[in-house]
């Protein structure tokens, strides 16, 4: 019965994962990214530029295979010497980013700008109404405050050079998490790696999205030490620590990315129901594994009561707890349109006078919303709505409203203009970045599709992790791939996990291999 009941858990997790994964990959896929010349559902056209990649990209491919001697050069650069290669690549990337950075970094609107202007004027009316209402973005506006005081500034440039920081330590810290699974993976990762922060310009965007990275992957490390590492037991309390504080922190930077943390647990309780766990538990094994949980609670546990009381007592900015918003509000505006931001509910959650109201309304207003769709056009949004909120590869780059402010058009001359001009909103090549940018999302997706065959643990984990993500963007506002950002630890570990198995399948498929695949 227990052996049932986990391979039915298991199942059931694979089950669901390709149902939804399936539907990302289809909808990425079918993108409007990826039209080229003049694209008049993005507004954008592409440009020689992305003519030129693929024309290169086609002769590799083309090259590679026609010509023997070529080939055995791509897998001595590639393959056998792929931990030089791999990282002189992750060098050169992290080098474009600071390029990339010093000639973009423009003040960036909607709600990375209360933050920004809260930090200069911390007692505006507006700034205080604001972050009364959206008291989750205040552990941000006081860890930048923080910043801005060390280090005695508060340009943009700074921050950016902040969030282009933490962006890759969390790189870092996802790339530990394959060498403890598999260090042979370790290149893979490197160069899954290197073309995800190539293509990522949130790095301009000092929010929540960007910043909230590195805790995620870091919990999910200390989770592969725990579970997979063969370390001494003083290092995995170590890591145990490292855990708890790094949820806590996840929670307070962004709720919502403490999804991997659920899919760790649910996973981990799945596995207790197998008599084959409980045999192989020995004294000392059990010990080590209460230890663990209890130096983990605890630490988490403290940080999180030292963080609300950090909060409940700050003195930085005033606010009225009083006027926060709901969390069925967020709901609501889910249900809405496309699923994404409604401004018209957001001016009522600034009218109504108590919480009690807004709460009352939000749900009127949600169960209203689903009455109207009916059980069949509410699954035909669900489905609208899931490519709303993974299909885009860019991850929504300048769908916010306000996305750079003081210009939509890229201003300056030389290189730096150049790089603005992919970018901005009328910048000349922004269809050239979406499309870059569309055809590596969707690598990654098909990497990952095509690894179905590992029933690992950790594989297990992360996909639940995805599963997460979707059901909750699904519930509550989305409509736009940006709020996918937080969980991309997950999807980078998975393809890097994933890619071997793929290339295998792939390679069948196409008829480039005849012996079976190995698992």
């Amino acid at each position: 019965m227990d052996h049932q009941l986990f391979n039915y858990g298991n199942r059931f997790i694979r089950g669901l994962f390709y149902f939804f994964f399936g539907l990302t990959t289809y909808f990425a896929i079918t993108s409007a990214n990826l039209v080229l010349g003049d694209n008049a559902k993005t507004g954008s056209e592409t440009t020689v530029v992305t003519a030129i990649v693929l024309i290169v990209a086609i002769t590799v491919l083309i090259v590679g295979f026609a010509y023997p001697q070529v080939s055995r050069v791509f897998k001595w650069l590639f393959v056998r010497h792929q931990a030089v290669t791999a990282g002189t690549l992750l060098l050169l990337t992290v080098a474009w980013q600071v390029v990339f950075v010093l000639c973009v970094h423009p003040a960036i609107g909607f709600d990375v700008r209360a933050i920004h202007e809260a930090l200069i004027a911390p007692k505006n009316a507006d700034m205080m109404s604001y972050f009364s209402q959206n008291s989750n973005n205040l552990p941000i506006l006081l860890a930048q405050h923080w910043l801005a005081t060390a280090f005695h500034t508060t340009s943009w440039l700074f921050f950016d050079w902040a969030t282009l920081i933490l962006t890759d330590l969390s790189a870092v810290f996802n790339i530990l998490s394959v060498a403890v699974i598999d260090h042979r993976k370790v290149p893979t990762a490197m160069y899954i790696h290197a073309g995800w922060l190539a293509l990522f310009p949130m790095i301009i965007v000092p929010y929540t999205d960007a910043w909230v990275l590195p805790f995620v992957s870091a919990y999910i490390f200390c989770y592969c030490v725990l579970s997979y590492a063969q370390w001494p037991w003083s290092l995995k309390l170590l890591a145990a620590v490292g855990l708890g504080l790094n949820v806590a922190a996840a929670y307070f930077m962004k709720p919502s990315a403490i999804v991997a943390l659920i899919a760790i647990v649910l996973v981990e309780l799945l596995q207790v129901v197998r008599r084959e766990y409980w045999q192989g538990l020995t004294r000392r094994k059990g010990f080590i594994v209460v230890a663990c949980l209890l130096v983990s609670g605890m630490a988490g546990g403290g940080a999180y009561v030292a963080g609300n009381h950090v909060l409940d007592t700050q003195s930085y900015i005033k606010i009225n707890t009083a006027r926060a918003i709901p969390a069925v509000h967020f709901m609501s505006m889910g249900i809405s349109g496309d699923g994404g931001y409604n401004a018209k509910d957001a001016l009522k959650m600034a009218q109504l006078p108590t919480k009690k109201s807004r709460a009352d309304w939000s749900k009127k207003m949600y169960l209203k919303r689903l009455k109207q769709r009916g059980f069949w056009g509410y699954l035909a949004f669900l489905v609208k709505k899931q490519r709303n909120n993974s299909a885009d590869g860019s991850f929504a780059w300048i769908k916010e409203g306000h996305f750079i402010l003081h210009g939509t058009k890229p201003k300056g001359t030389g290189f730096a203009r150049s790089i603005r001009e992919f970018v901005y909103l009328y910048g000349t090549r922004l269809g050239d970045f979406r499309y870059l940018a569309q055809a590596w999302w969707i690598v990654l997706l098909v990497i990952i599709f095509f690894g179905w065959s590992n029933q690992h643990k950790f594989t297990q984990v992360l996909r639940l992790t995805i599963i997460g993500a979707f059901m909750f963007l699904l519930l509550f506002e989305g409509g736009r791939s940006r709020y996918l950002i937080q969980y991309l630890p997950a999807f980078l570990i998975l393809g890097t996990l994933s890619f071997r198995r793929s290339l295998t399948i792939l390679r069948q498929l196409f008829g480039w291999v005849k012996h079976p695949v190995q698992s």
